[in-house]
């Protein structure tokens, strides 16, 4: 059955409202619309293809009503409102050449705090304190692409920060559930000493720690044999034993879970798609098959009319909607089975959506090479291209957001492209 039709025009219609993707970002439906035409002959090689929604509405609508409809489905985090009198493509600007930030090492306490606030860096300003520091004995000024590295893997995001807050004046209430709490403490104080020795106590209590401690505790008594130890940092890695015809052969079994609450709160196709996309990276780079995930997903109630959204906000049927449709389209294009999908409402996730990804994987162990890299090494960029989306994404997620967010926060959103 025919699934397109084609048009030379837009139908007639009281009102017309067409939305396109912001300059910039990655544009999957033209993309592919691209190759097509490549596939077809080398002559649409330099041909440029761009696409956009269109809304046909009938009736009478004023201008508040045009509005309300502008701001329900438009996200100005990613795409905007077509001019339809300009059909000239956008000038492509070639990328300027990255820049040195001369006399960075030379400021003192009181300009550097200026410039941290004028670059908007995640990092703390002592953080920024340490980069000088160590520019100054290497005599040499930083480029903007190593701050904005160190911006990005220094980020709450990609280190958990907030997790190494050290805690103090804990304290448990005096009830059953406190107890509970002062006993498996306790264990945990025990396990601390047993794992630090002496060390335990210059150690701050933290969130990371409590969570680390037991593996830390078990692989100093001798267990976890089975878990892989290695130089890389990519999925948890397991050794098992798989039977195959008869035979058993020794295999390395991974998992790995992303949580992308921040970028889905933005932008939620994007940001779920490469939620899962995120998961499937880690183990995928392991040299292993992903071969199934899970979804857990918190909105507040998408039911909630339109006028309880929040300034700043997207709409909750937007997220919730937006973000269901991301997951399930990066997972149907890139062929993974999602066989556990669990979504929570509650008024708590207004303040913030939840967007959990998790995957597991597998492969035969002497499939896996490890090595240790080298200077002079070459490194590989695999995978299809996208905009300048996703630049910045991490630290974003790590500064405190206000009701501006959205209007500035357009290049931290992340477009999957999960066939290539």
């Amino acid at each position: 059955p025919v699934s397109d039709e084609v048009r030379d025009a837009l139908p007639k219609a009281d009102f017309t409202l067409v939305i396109e993707p912001l300059p910039g970002q990655f544009d999957q439906r033209a993309d592919s619309a691209m190759q097509c035409l490549r596939l077809l002959d080398d002559a649409f090689a330099p041909t440029v293809v761009t696409s956009a929604q269109a809304w046909l509405f009938e009736g009478t609508l004023d201008e508040a009503a045009r509005a309300k409809l502008r701001q329900h489905l438009i996200n100005p985090i990613d795409s905007r409102e077509k001019n339809l009198a300009e059909t000239a493509l956008p000038p492509h600007h070639p990328a300027a050449p990255v820049p040195r930030y001369d006399g960075f090492t030379a400021l003192d306490e009181a300009a550097l705090a200026a410039w941290h606030a004028a670059q908007g860096l995640a990092m703390t300003l002592a953080d920024l304190q340490l980069v000088q520091k160590y520019f100054r004995a290497e005599q040499r000024e930083p480029s903007e692409t190593e701050i904005r590295v160190l911006d990005t893997y220094w980020s709450d995001h990609c280190r958990h920060t907030t997790f190494a807050t050290a805690l103090h004046d804990i304290a448990f209430p005096q009830t059953d559930f406190g107890a509970a709490l002062a006993a498996d403490f306790a264990d945990y104080e025990a396990q601390r000493q047993a794992v630090y020795g002496a060390r335990a106590a210059a150690r701050p209590y933290t969130l990371m720690d409590l969570a680390t401690i037991d593996a830390k505790y078990q692989r100093a008594q001798g267990n976890l044999q089975d878990v892989e130890i290695s130089a890389e940092v990519n999925a948890c890695s397991v050794y098992i034993d798989v039977d195959e015809d008869g035979k058993t052969r020794p295999w390395l079994l991974q998992f790995k879970n992303e949580t992308h609450n921040h970028p889905t709160e933005i932008e939620p196709y994007g940001g779920a798609a490469t939620c899962i996309g995120g998961a499937i990276r880690d183990p995928l780079s392991g040299r292993a098959y992903v071969y199934q995930a899970l979804r857990i997903s918190g909105s507040a109630d998408p039911r909630e009319p339109y006028a309880a959204t929040l300034p700043g906000k997207l709409p909750q049927a937007v997220i919730a909607e937006g973000a269901a449709a991301g997951a399930s389209s990066y997972g149907n294009q890139i062929g993974l089975a999602t066989g556990q999908i669990v979504e929570y409402y509650h008024e708590g996730f207004k303040a913030k959506h939840m967007e959990v990804g998790a995957v597991v994987a597998a492969v035969p162990a002497e499939n896996v090479r490890r090595e240790e890299p080298a200077a002079g090494d070459l490194v590989l960029l695999i995978g299809g291209a996208t905009g300048r989306d996703g630049c910045g994404g991490a630290t974003g997620s790590s500064r405190a957001q206000h009701g501006g967010s959205l209007q500035e926060s357009a290049a931290e959103v992340q477009k999957g492209n999960p066939p290539e």
